[in-house]
């Protein structure tokens, strides 16, 4: 007869995961005890020695001092030397680019192609420590599919929050401005007018947009328009905005220029993408209205170092050139000045999984290194809406925890090497991988 004793021995022996079912009518939930030399509480700003994390069934039950009572049965796992903290979370990215295929020469490849690079780049996001991810804008949906499959257990990768397609104006930064009249290219995401935009919020809620996410201003990937020149009024803004928080959903919002800034937070949005020429008015509005900014300030190094060679049109490379040093000093004043900051960075247009290279930016640009972590655990979270589940090592959170060699807070790329990943309680990335 096998005894409940005998039950704990086979599960720590077999280092099961799950819940492991054995005598009729009792069930023994899947535990594992995580313990390190330090760990950052990102909510209180400060540094924890010593500290034990419980977590049972995938979320955490108990953060405490090490010493303190272990169930029996439990997986430990002692990252000595090594500092814990909360899986990151990059409010920006695209997962299905390769910043590779510039230009035209994404157009040597099929559509589903863009599937298994998103495939590949969410084993490489995780991987280095981000276990949550906001993509904001891919096509056929591929966000969405790749969401699934991560959830099914068919390939690794973050907790994905999908936008599915990027909304925008008609020549605008989200259409594709390329081609001659007589290259037809569909279009599900361009909407002009009111009508037309409630109505594709509703489609891309309909196929799994978790976000809503539109294009307020030129940008500089898309060929033909200004950078900060506004493509959506005030009044159409407000009606996408407010046709996704009745849905229940947040609004992203591309914009670098300025009016399209202040427009799309009197709108409502709640994270403004890329912020690059907010002014203090911009400031003053997004700390009346609580809307942060999400800045992506590390990725001029790559475009400019890298894009003639990966061929990013020429247009693109000029406005690029026009567009980082201010966005870095706009980047510097809205910290100053006191807006609420989440950590973004555009990875597609530099390869995803170098996310953590941006947290040097941010500290170089005025940030402190516990206001960068921060800005992608738990203020990410609270953008987000998922406080209860991601952004901080605390009760009733996911055991979604990372690992690096050393302190972060005294040496910020640390993050660039993070040597141990756990998602959900499950290990993704061990030391030594």
């Amino acid at each position: 007869m096998t005894t409940k004793a005998g039950l704990f021995l086979r599960v720590a022996t077999l280092g099961l995961c799950g819940i492991v079912w054995g005598m009729p009518g009792i069930v023994f939930a899947d535990t594992v005890v995580v313990s390190a030399d330090r760990m950052v509480d990102v909510l209180a700003g400060r540094v924890v020695d010593h500290p034990q994390i419980t977590i049972v069934d995938g979320r955490i039950t108990a953060v405490a001092a090490q010493g303190s009572a272990i169930a029996p049965g439990a997986r430990h796992i002692d990252l000595a030397g090594m500092t814990l903290l909360p899986g990151l979370i990059d409010m920006h990215t695209h997962i299905t680019s390769d910043p590779r295929y510039g230009g035209y020469r994404g157009l040597e490849f099929t559509d589903n192609f863009w599937t298994v690079v998103g495939v590949a780049n969410a084993k490489k996001t995780v991987e280095a420590g981000f276990t949550t991810i906001r993509n904001v804008g891919s096509g056929n949906y591929d966000d969405v599919a790749i969401k699934q499959g991560i959830e099914q257990g068919f390939v690794p990768g973050p907790r994905i929050v999908p936008a599915t397609y990027a909304i925008g104006a008609t020549g605008g930064h989200c259409d594709d401005t390329e081609f001659p009249p007589s290259v037809a290219v569909p279009a599900p995401a361009v909407a002009n007018g009111a009508a037309e935009i409630r109505a594709t919020v509703r489609k891309l809620r309909k196929y799994g947009a978790e976000v809503i996410k539109f294009c307020g201003t030129g940008g500089v990937f898309s060929k033909t328009d200004t950078v900060g020149g506004q493509q959506y009024d005030l009044t159409e803004m407000k009606a996408l905005v407010d046709e996704a928080h009745m849905l229940g959903l947040k609004v992203a919002v591309h914009a670098h220029g300025t009016a399209g800034i202040n427009d799309a937070i009197r709108a409502g949005v709640d994270t403004i993408e890329h912020a690059s020429l907010a002014d203090a008015e911009s400031f003053a509005l997004a700390k009346q209205h609580g809307t942060w900014f999400s800045m992506d300030i590390y990725n001029d190094d790559y475009i400019l170092a890298e894009g003639e060679k990966n061929g990013v049109f020429k247009e693109s490379l000029a406005k690029e050139r026009t567009i980082g040093l201010k966005q870095r000093q706009t980047f510097q004043a809205a910290v100053k000045a006191g807006v609420k900051m989440v950590f973004g960075t555009d990875a597609g247009v530099y390869p995803n999984g170098n996310n953590a290279r941006q947290f040097v930016t941010m500290v170089k640009w005025g940030m402190t290194p516990m206001q960068a972590i921060q800005a992608a655990t738990g203020n990410a979270a609270e953008a987000l809406g998922r406080t209860a589940d991601v952004g901080a090592i605390a009760v009733g959170r996911y055991g979604d925890l990372i690992a690096v060699s050393g302190d972060p807070l005294a040496d910020v790329t640390r993050l660039q090497a993070v040597a141990f990943v756990m998602k959900g309680g499950d290990v993704v990335k061990a030391p030594g991988q």
